[in-house]
Order: C-alpha cells, then sequence, then structure tokens
C-alpha cells in the first residue's frame, strides 16, 4: 500500500502546472468588473418569495462572460438559494454549519488546493450593487472533501459559480448560482450537451437523493436531507419559472448545448429552502475546516501529499 502515496503525489505534482494554465470554458480574459463578494450595508429584507427578481431592477438572470462570439452571451442563473433560509447557512463561511459547509454536505467544494485557474463571470443581481465578479467557483468534489475538486478540474463534472443579492436595493441575502456540468480540461471545458439544464438537476438530485427528469420537468417540488461537520440541512426545492426563458438564444456555448428536446436553458430555476436541524455540540471542536478555502496553496499539497511520505 505504501507504493501508492509516492503515484499520488507524482499525480499531483504532473497535474499542478496543467491546470495552472486551464482557461475555465475556453474563456481568456475574466470581465473588469469590481470583484469579489458583495458587502451589505443595510438590513435585509426577504420577500415572500426568498429572492428579488434582477430583471426588476436593471439585473439580468444571464451572467456576463468576457469575449463570447456572438459578444454578449451569458449563463443561466438556474438556481437560488432563498434568503427565508436559516440565518446561519446564508454565511458565506465553512464554520457555524454556514455556506460553505453546506456545499460540502453535497459533495462540492472549493476549487483544487485553493487554485483559481478559470475565468471569472459577472451578474448584476438588481441589488444596486451593480455588476460584480463571481465570490467563487464551486466544482464536485468526487466524494472527497480535500483532493477531489483536483479531479474535476481535470475529468470535468458540476461546478457552480455564485453572487449574494445584498445590496440596498434589494437585500434579500438571497445566493444566486450559475450551474453546469462540464467536459474534461482537455476539452477545453466546454459545456455538455444539455449541461447548464443538467449542472443544475444533479446538484438537486445530490441534495434529494432523486432522480430529477430533466427533460419533463414542471413546477414541481423536492425535498431532502444532507450532512457534514457535524450540521444536518433539510432542503426544500422548488422548480418555478419566470426568471429564465426557456430558450437558446443570448446563451453562452448554444450551439452545442442546446439540444433537438431541449433548448440550452429550459426556464427552470431551482429555488432551496435550506434549515439547519442538527448540529454539533460544540461546534469549535468537532467541525474541522477544510484546507482548500483559506491556507496558503502550497500547504494543503504539502499536508496531502509530502506529509504522509515522511511517515514511510
Amino acid at each position: 500500500m505504501a507504493s501508492a502515496k509516492p503515484c499520488a503525489l507524482f499525480h499531483l505534482l504532473i497535474c499542478i502546472p496543467i491546470m495552472a494554465l486551464a482557461l475555465d470554458d475556453h474563456q481568456r480574459q475574466p470581465p473588469s468588473f469590481p470583484s469579489l463578494k458583495r458587502t451589505s450595508h443595510t438590513r435585509r429584507s426577504v420577500p415572500s418569495e426568498g429572492y428579488y427578481d434582477p430583471s426588476s431592477n436593471g439585473g439580468s438572470m444571464l451572467t456576463i462572460v468576457d469575449g463570447t462570439f456572438p459578444p454578449g452571451q451569458g449563463e443561466p442563473l438556474n438556481i437560488i438559494i432563498s434568503g427565508n433560509s436559516d440565518e446561519a447557512v446564508l454565511k458565506d463561511q465553512e464554520t457555524d454549519g454556514g455556506l460553505r459547509n453546506y456545499w460540502l454536505s453535497f459533495d462540492y467544494a472549493g476549487e483544487c488546493l485553493g487554485q483559481h485557474a478559470g475565468s471569472e463571470q459577472a451578474a448584476n443581481l438588481g441589488d444596486n450593487n451593480g455588476i460584480l465578479n463571481e465570490t467563487d467557483e464551486i466544482r464536485y468534489d468526487y466524494n472527497d472533501p480535500q483532493l477531489g475538486t483536483c479531479t474535476e478540474t481535470i475529468q470535468g463534472g458540476g461546478h457552480f459559480r455564485y453572487w449574494t443579492q445584498n445590496g440596498p436595493g434589494a437585500n434579500s441575502g438571497a445566493i444566486f448560482m450559475a450551474s453546469s456540468y462540464e467536459l474534461p480540461l482537455t476539452d477545453g471545458h466546454d459545456i455538455v450537451s444539455n449541461g447548464y439544464n443538467l449542472g443544475r438537476d444533479w446538484i438537486i438530485g445530490n441534495i434529494t437523493q432523486t432522480n430529477i427528469p430533466t427533460l419533463n420537468l414542471t413546477n414541481s417540488s423536492y425535498s431532502g436531507t444532507t450532512s457534514y461537520g457535524g450540521y444536518t440541512y433539510s432542503t426544500t426545492v422548488k422548480y418555478v419559472t419566470g426568471l429564465l426563458n426557456n430558450t437558446s438564444v443570448g446563451i453562452n456555448h448554444n450551439l452545442t448545448v442546446m439540444t433537438s428536446s431541449s433548448n440550452a436553458t429550459d426556464g427552470f430555476v431551482a429555488v432551496l429552502e435550506v434549515k439547519i436541524t442538527e448540529k454539533p455540540a460544540n461546534s469549535a471542536d468537532l467541525l474541522i475546516p477544510f484546507f482548500g478555502w483559506q491556507l496558503p496553496p502550497l500547504l494543503p499539497l504539502f499536508f496531502a501529499t509530502i506529509l504522509p511520505l515522511i511517515s514511510l
């Protein structure tokens, strides 16, 4: 068994330079918009829906992608975590059951070794914060919260970008996610056929342990329970229409993403309301922070690959 560890190290050391050169979704330059996190200076006010429609105040349910052909195409914001979710879940942190711990509960995590090699997209959520770059990009972790997103970066899989609606014009606190399913790095991380709709539904499938009927969706509801780090989350999901158009027009990669049976985006948005139903007795003692979020990029590599070799 000891020989597997040097192999893992060799694999990572070979892949890191490749991933550093990767350009997600074949874009070459990030949009030159303010970055990264939205800061709220107003009291949260949550409508009954749990979010404000960005288009009602100059925003859009499509992201802004730099350098598309033809210009001006975007990607659908096809998942919303409702502002009616528990306050702790809406905080962009891993501790205390926060948003990043929730990602981990359904097998999505931060980028490989803390490195962001792809392009950034921007969005205007109609909250008077204007156009801002994504907060972060989150990837399927292949059931390995420490190194699994390296596998996703190489092999492809589900991923999403996200933004928080918290500006003075519409401070719902809701999280807007642009999800999709991408091809391997060797294929330029292009989106698979029907990849926006499938990327959304495979996330919902992970949360609800349900096979979502992507090609036969209705305004249906699902629910499920997920856990990580001593926290258990109960999520109710409702598919809604009226926020996105059922179309391929104006959608990035539309020629390859649309199929004979589905437009590039089918017009459905999955709205999630998340509640924490269980938490550890002492979260400070029981929750072990995930390496990739905040440590310098070389430290996760050291702890994950080099340190085990010392004990061989």
